[in-house]
């Protein structure tokens, strides 16, 4: 067991590496041996962990998806009894990576992204993490719409679906500056809010 837990740390190391050195060069200038470097280990070291470097940089892409959604999670934690609407608010801001601290995750998640026109594996995995996106707002949709008093029911997944393109092309619009942080925000939020203010129900 202890064995097993140290090869996970080292993939994880592995992984930061990778991003670190995606966010300077791009992902073209990805090598097993500059990660390695980075990493503070031996070539042999990554090659035990991955067999190729397709394979690490799926795991690296993964390994971005899992942080966005510990973040998402960790929001929830602070706050449980918040309203489906306030959650999907705050999901769908941690997923648009508009915040300065996240600056450099958003420009690793985009030349990943732009990889995965050309590259079927890394294109496999991305979409499996945009399902996971969706589903969850999906489901934060639906829970908010049912308490709310509209004249007629939104379609939760057709919205997820737009909520999901909208966050991830603020992050692009911030990331070249068409966009400032705040502007993007105030983007996000408006939509978010124009879920909510549909016309009620008539008595």
């Amino acid at each position: 067991m202890p064995r097993q837990v140290d090869h996970e740390s080292r993939r994880r190391l592995i992984a930061e590496a990778v991003c670190r050195l995606a966010d300077e060069r791009g992902l073209e200038g990805v090598t097993l041996r500059d990660v390695a470097a980075r990493a503070q280990v031996s070539m042999g070291a990554v090659q035990r962990c991955f067999r190729t470097k397709e394979e690490m940089l799926v795991f690296a892409l993964g390994h971005i998806g899992e942080r966005i959604g510990e973040r998402v999670q960790a929001r929830l934690v602070r706050s449980p009894a918040q309203s489906a609407g306030t959650t999907l608010g705050h999901a769908a801001t941690e997923v648009s990576l508009l915040r300065e601290e996240h600056r450099a995750e958003a420009r690793v998640w985009l030349a990943f992204v732009a990889q995965a026109a050309v590259s079927e594996v890394l294109a496999t995995t991305l979409k499996a993490n945009y399902a996971t996106l969706q589903e969850a707002f999906t489901r934060l949709i639906s829970e908010a719409d049912e308490s709310a008093d509209r004249a007629a029911p939104l379609d939760p997944q057709r919205e997820a679906r737009a909520l999901l393109a909208l966050a991830d092309g603020l992050t692009t619009h911030v990331l070249v500056g068409h966009l400032t942080p705040q502007e993007a925000h105030d983007v996000l939020h408006a939509h978010l809010a124009g879920l909510w203010e549909q016309p009620a129900r008539q008595q």
